[in-house]
């Protein structure tokens, strides 16, 4: 076999690889040869059939099995035997036209291919014991702790059906229909809705009009969606809501105690204080890691200026463009609307893929040094949480981890890099800095600071939500204070061009969910 390269330009590689014929013959003799004795052909007695009457029979398609097993293993044999990491799947480029392929198959022409890919970069690790991060804490008063079990006892409160009409604090069972001149929209209808009224659930000025309505009132609510309503098709419109009441009940009396522990299966009113403290720390844990990881990724960004392989930019670019356009259908705006063109956007983006990538390779090189594993355990879990976000596709999308090829990489990667991170803070200066709520859970503004390294995605697609109540505020994002009582997620980010790929994790995908109905009697520790 004889390797020739045909292009060294920075990262890119071509080789031309050439196969002898007499090699290809030899396999294949050798492969009839032991054929010889297995096969069963009339007139013949077994092991006596001629070799040249079996290579008659047999010749061609043994020859085009040995040709397949050629273009699959010799490319990464021979790059391997080169020193070298291909980034990606190698190019395979044959150039015979079909009287050529027919001699290679006969064994009178040598099998010659061509394979072009990119290198992954060589780059010395740089020491990381200079990092230094501020690790963001939040100092968790008794307050705010009190604050999220009252959340968690409204959620368990009882209500009892009363006659006559609903006050504030009121529970009203509802059926609605929302329409805009005239016609019904999407999202604005729902059956059996409970709402406390005073809650500030739904849209300013819904509410206030269902003070004073009885069980079987039909009444119309009308009312102007907020000018910065995040529906953009509903931002400022006046509509009308066909409301039919069906009961009216009165709160029973709010109290935190051992009783109302109970009713959550919990022991004691103390346990489901310690409950909710864990869950609060919990979420701010999450917050306080996104920003250290993104100081850390920050301080390597300014180490490493390699050039990154333009077949990876060129996927992750790819990646994050569909999400951008995405985002923007999704708000009806165009990129005039977020002060900038499409021309620019895409540069910004490339940036960031170019970062992406980079800081990618990085981290690889920095866990394949420190032998960071992912176990397989830790790939099950992840494969069960895939399975969890896509309810009634558990197959689905436990065969697309199966059978699509690079699938389960995309699983493994994220759990890597969160390993690698752990490592770099065991060898890194991290200093605590105590921080308010707003200040640790508000946005960075360096549009390119994002820790954003891979973005790969299955290919299944998670069941729309249910479209429900666009009379509900835009403060109403769904969180059901039972399963959630510390504070609530970090508002959804505006597709906007410039920053909505480029600000964060996974944590930037997140959108204002539809609200959840209150679980009052599920357990308090199953948040």
């Amino acid at each position: 076999m004889q390797v020739t390269e045909t292009l060294a330009e920075g990262l890119k590689r071509e080789i031309k690889i050439t196969v002898p014929a007499d090699d290809l013959k030899a396999r294949m003799n050798e492969r009839l040869a032991d054929a010889k004795d297995k096969v069963r052909i009339n007139g013949f007695r077994p092991g006596k059939v001629p070799m040249s009457h079996l290579k008659k029979l047999y010749g061609k398609s043994i020859m085009a099995e040995i040709v397949n097993e050629t273009l699959q293993e010799k490319p990464q044999s021979v790059i391997a035997e080169r020193g070298e990491r291909a980034a990606g799947q190698p190019k395979i480029d044959m150039t015979e036209d079909e009287a050529e392929a027919n001699k290679v198959l006969n064994g009178e022409l040598d099998f010659e291919f061509t394979v072009t890919y990119e290198v992954l970069p060589k780059f010395e690790l740089q020491p990381t014991d200079g990092i230094k991060v501020e690790r963001p804490v939040v100092e968790i008063s008794d307050e705010e702790v009190e604050d999220q079990v009252k959340a968690v006892a409204e959620n368990a409160r009882e209500y009892e059906t009363k006659k006559g009409k609903a006050a504030d604090g009121d529970r009203v069972t509802i059926d609605y229909v929302g329409k805009i001149d005239g016609e019904a929209f999407d999202g604005g209808s729902d059956t059996d809705s409970q709402l406390v009224l005073g809650s500030n659930r739904f849209i300013p000025g819904f509410e206030e009009q269902l003070v004073g309505v009885k069980a079987d009132d039909e009444k119309q609510v009308k009312v102007t969606f907020p000018e910065d309503y995040p529906a953009e098709h509903l931002a400022g419109k006046e509509a009308v809501f066909e409301v039919t009441v069906k009961d009216v009940a009165s709160a029973g009396k709010l109290e935190i105690n051992d009783e109302l522990a109970e009713k959550l299966g919990l022991e004691s009113a103390d346990r489901l204080r310690e409950i909710v403290r864990e869950q609060i720390v919990g979420q701010y844990s999450q917050f306080t890691r996104q920003k250290v990881k993104r100081q850390i990724l920050d301080q390597l960004d300014e180490q490493y200026s390699f050039e990154a392989p333009q077949s990876l930019v060129d996927a992750e670019f790819e990646n994050i463009w569909r999400q951008v356009n995405a985002d923007l259908e999704r708000s009806g705006k165009s990129f005039e609307d977020e002060d900038t063109t499409e021309e620019e956007a895409r540069g910004e983006y490339r940036k960031l893929a170019e970062r992406r990538v980079r800081l990618g390779l990085v981290l690889s090189e920095i866990g394949e040094k420190a032998g960071v594993q992912v176990s397989d355990e830790e790939m099950q879990r992840a494969l069960y949480d895939q399975m969890r976000q896509y309810p009634g596709q558990e197959q689905e999308i436990l065969k697309f981890f199966r059978e699509t090829p690079g699938a389960q990489a995309s699983l493994r990667a994220p759990i890597f890099e969160e390993k690698v991170v752990d490592h770099l803070l065991e060898g890194i200066d991290v200093k605590d800095v105590t921080v308010s709520k707003e200040e640790l859970m508000a946005e960075d503004e360096d549009e390119l600071s994002t820790d954003k390294t891979d973005e790969t995605k299955p290919a299944a697609k998670k069941k729309a939500a249910p479209k429900k109540a666009a009379a509900k505020s835009e403060d109403d994002t769904a969180q059901d204070e039972a399963e959630k009582p510390a504070e609530k997620k970090a508002p959804a980010k505006k597709a906007a061009p410039k920053k909505a790929a480029a600000k964060a994790d996974a944590d930037d995908d997140a959108k204002p969910a539809p609200k959840k109905k209150a679980a009052p009697k599920k357990k308090a520790d199953e948040a």
